[in-house]
């Protein structure tokens, strides 16, 4: 269990930020996808609300995260706010961006891959691989890989699972397993083996151009979820665990390549909105909890466990995704 039952839907960041003091104040943080009036702004502004040693903010615009730290400095002048230049769809951006991360900190204790994208056509990464999944997984698995040094010199000296890693995901990965067949939606046929993991039919959602935008969409939260999984299987007895909370769903930019027909199905599909602050409040929970330090799951939503399908927390799935995840960066885990 969480430390606070009562908490849900309607709970807001400031106050799990407040209330969680302690795990915050004198710690380095980095959020990945912080951008005005985003998710990872109002996860940045609580966080620094509570004094961290370091705040470490990354995104592709060097003006939009130069806004977000002037904004935390107008109510916190006292934060240490570092910005670093990071896009999640080029793998030498991402070199960069961490060998940067290398240079500020000697450790991290909070890793937030909060950044995202939604694309309602087909997009590439620089490296050929379908912009959804390459960014919002591939992306995060490089960065993270790079960074955990500075993770595991954070959890020599931390409570065992204090240090954490924290993998955004969303209910959509409902939509789709990681289709490994084809995961960069070039028509391939599913094989034998994988119609068990047959996802919705394509004709079921919308397509642009023969790309199915929300079945793209399930993929990636889906693999977000794996990658949780895979990080706690390597890494807990190290002291580190990860996390991948659902924030709700929250009116931002990140559906802004959306047609009105598009739009239509996301506000259909949604349950309730929520404010930022209260997005971001699950994410605050994964991240600073100290009932979460030893694991009772890996998905969190309205501020609690919850339980992700099947097809998005199988262990032989997670090994078969950090494998391909290995190949398409080059990248092993050096732990």
């Amino acid at each position: 269990m969480t430390s606070h039952s009562e908490w849900g839907q309607e709970t807001g960041a400031p106050e799990i930020a407040q209330t969680f003091s302690e795990q915050i104040r004198g710690r380095t943080i980095l959020i990945t996808g912080v951008s005005p009036g985003g998710l990872g702004y109002a996860t940045a502004l609580s966080i620094a609300s509570q004094s961290p040693s370091l705040l470490i903010l990354a995104s592709r615009s060097p003006e939009k995260l130069e806004e977000v730290r002037t904004d935390i400095l107008k109510t916190h002048p006292s934060t240490t706010v570092d910005l670093v230049i990071l896009d999640l769809s080029s793998q030498e951006s991402i070199r960069r961006a961490a060998a940067e991360v290398t240079q500020l900190t000697k450790i991290l204790d909070v890793l937030i891959n909060n950044a995202a994208v939604v694309y309602q056509t087909r997009h590439l990464t620089a490296e050929g691989i379908e912009a959804q999944f390459g960014t919002n997984h591939i992306g995060h698995f490089l960065f993270t890989c790079l960074l955990l040094p500075k993770l595991l010199a954070s959890a020599q000296t931390s409570v065992p699972g204090s240090t954490r890693i924290i993998n955004l995901t969303s209910a959509g990965h409902r939509l789709s397993p990681v289709r490994f067949h084809d995961y960069n939606f070039e028509g391939k046929p599913i094989p034998e083996e994988e119609e068990h993991y047959k996802p919705i039919p394509d004709s079921v959602l919308q397509k642009r151009d023969g790309y199915p935008t929300f079945i793209a969409y399930g993929q990636c939260k889906s693999a977000n979820i794996l990658f949780t999984v895979g990080l706690t299987k390597r890494l807990k007895d190290q002291g580190i665990v990860a996390y991948s909370p659902h924030p709700g769903s929250i009116a931002t930019g990140l559906n802004r390549d959306f047609d009105e027909e598009a739009q239509g199905i996301v506000k259909w599909s949604a349950k309730s909105w929520k404010t930022l602050d209260q997005g971001a409040a699950t994410t605050l929970v994964a991240a600073f909890d100290p009932a979460l330090n030893t694991p009772e799951g890996i998905y969190l939503s309205d501020c609690q466990y919850a339980e992700p399908v099947s097809h998005a927390s199988d262990p032989v799935l997670a090994d078969r995704l950090w494998a391909l995840s290995e190949e398409l960066t080059g990248q092993k885990l050096k732990s």
